[in-house]
């Protein structure tokens, strides 16, 4: 039996299918899910979160939020998720431009620098997601 996976944010749902398999990015390590999971409810950090189902893993770039694991369901509620192919790697690079140099900088304030922290971590899940990308191929 398998999992009946969705992946929401405010704007739309991004991902929900019937799969084998999900690891993700939990604020304390990967975790994965597999059928008959115990109930489970965990906050989600930046990172990679990978989809497995009939042999071939697909992968979405989250960024925070909350996954809801009960019997064969999990629903992950998230500010932004983007699956790897929606992902531009140069606007990617240019966000981490961007965060480093205002960094780099100095921020104005500790609100500024929090921001550009959590950009710069966005950047870097995605260009780590497209690279992975680019190598499978």
């Amino acid at each position: 039996m398998p999992l009946h996976l969705e992946v929401i944010t405010p704007e739309r749902k991004v991902y929900e299918d019937d799969v084998d398999m999900v690891v993700a990015p939990a604020t304390e390590g990967y975790v994965g899910i597999l059928p008959h999971h115990v109930p489970l409810f965990t906050t989600l950090g930046p990172g990679v979160f990978k989809v497995k189902k009939g042999g071939v893993e697909e992968v979405l770039a989250v960024f925070g939020g909350f996954m809801d694991v009960r019997g064969d369901r999990v629903v992950v509620l998230t500010d932004a998720a983007e699956p790897a192919e929606e992902i531009d790697a140069s606007r990617a690079q240019q966000a981490r431009e961007r965060a480093q140099q205002v960094l780099a900088a100095g921020p104005a304030s500790a609100a500024d620098e929090q921001r550009a922290r959590a950009e710069l971590q966005r950047a870097l899940v995605r260009l780590r997601i497209s690279e992975s990308r680019r190598r499978r191929r």
